[in-house]
């Protein structure tokens, strides 16, 4: 009996493995984004120095944008969809001699200790937030400073 339970049990975890390679959307689509708007300021680069990130920001499961030092950010586009990144918001990577490739994996962590999928990162994308009122320049409201209150 026990081998009954067993055998669906590791048919489903290869499912998921599965699962975790997968890009999650149809051939020929592209996957709904969370990210806010950015310009693309440069280049993709390879690699980006690990010293230099000063935060992270997950915002779905293929999205992460790596802020660092000098004001500077790099959008991430993971080339497979990522199970659970989106939702859990955190992950761990090991860089290789103080650098993070495009060629490294990163791990999902889950709540409490536990370890999600591994998954693959995408060049790194030097961009710019767009801000929404980048073209409000022209308003015809006044842009002197508000009065003070009355006493």
């Amino acid at each position: 009996m026990t081998p009954k339970v067993v055998v669906p049990a590791l048919a489903c975890a290869g499912l998921l493995s599965l699962a975790a390679c997968t890009n999650g959307s149809e051939p020929g689509s592209t996957p709904q984004s969370r990210a806010p708007a950015v310009e693309v300021i440069g280049e993709p680069v390879n690699c980006i120095n690990t010293v230099r990130i000063r935060n992270t920001r997950v915002h779905d499961d293929r999205t992460i944008d790596f802020v660092m030092s000098g004001r500077e950010m790099f959008r991430n586009t993971l080339p497979n969809r990522c199970p659970g990144l989106g939702f859990e918001r955190r992950f761990a990577y090991q860089g290789t001699a103080g650098r993070l490739c495009h060629t490294d994996m990163i791990t999902v962590l889950q709540a409490g200790s536990a370890r999600g999928p591994r998954c693959r990162l995408g060049r790194f994308v030097p961009v710019r937030l767009v801000t929404a009122n980048a073209d409000t320049s022209s308003s015809s409201e006044s842009s002197d400073p508000p009065e003070p209150p009355a006493d």
